[in-house]
Order: C-alpha cells, then structure tokens, then sequence
C-alpha cells in the first residue's frame, strides 16, 4: 500500500475538485495509458488491487508505470461518538485525480494484451476511465 513517509501535517481539509487535470493528463513513460474521465478520491487500496489485476494479467511482463500518489490523509471519527471533541484521526490516505489525469501507463507489451490489463484495472477504480495511446495524444496536445 502506498503511503507518504512523513507529511507536514496529519490532518488536511477536505477541499473541491472542480476543473480539470493540467498536470499528467499525457502519457510520458509508457506507449498505453489508463485516463480518468470523473473527479474522485482515489485510495491506495484502490490503486494497489488496480496494479495487481494488470500485473497478474500480463503475467508480469512488459512495465507499468503508476502516476498517481495517495499523499492526502482522511480522518474519520469512531462509530457513535457524539459531536465535537475535534477532528478525528487519519484512517486513510487518498490521491486527488481530475478528468483528464493519466493513472497507470504500460509498455512491452502488445495493444491488445494492454488494452485488457487496463480494462481490468479500470473495473477495480471507483470512477469511468479510458484507454489512451502514445501517438493519439500527441496530435491533441499541438
């Protein structure tokens, strides 16, 4: 499970996700890419059993590359505590994604083999995503 080694504060707000993804909504590393299409707190639970359903899927070859990074903590309070006495401890931690952000990119292996592995992952997250390739990307950007 992914988690920040330390954070410069245990507790954060909870913050909008209006807008859409400026940053890492191009495929960089890899040639196939998974995008998000929705705004959602992904958690690193989500992403782990999204990267274990591609690995085990392409039987470990080829690379994969995970571009996000859960680095916000979400508190919850116990069950049936009566209100006020202050925020409650961080229980989780969560990665902000927008449209438009490319999660998880794959190389080494062929389209058809990669465009399964992501479809896979894509049905462990919580929000619609699409596959996107290298080149296609490339012309939209210009």
């Amino acid at each position: 499970m992914l988690l920040p080694k330390r954070v410069k504060y245990r507790r954060v707000q909870r913050g909008r996700m209006k807008g859409t993804a400026h940053r890492g909504n191009v495929v960089t590393y890899g040639e196939y890419g998974l995008q998000a299409l929705e705004p959602a707190w992904i958690t690193s639970n989500q992403i782990e059993a999204a990267r274990v359903a591609m690995t085990r899927y392409t039987k470990r070859g080829g690379k994969v590359w995970i571009k996000i990074f859960p680095d916000k903590p979400i508190t919850e309070k116990p069950a049936e505590t009566r209100m006020g006495s202050g925020k409650g401890s961080p229980e989780y931690w969560v990665s902000v994604v927008k449209p438009g952000r490319v999660l998880f990119e794959m190389a080494g292996v062929d389209e058809a083999i990669a465009r399964e592995a992501l479809r896979l992952a894509a049905n462990k997250l919580p929000i619609k995503c699409k596959f996107v390739k290298k080149e296609e990307q490339d012309g939209e950007q210009e």
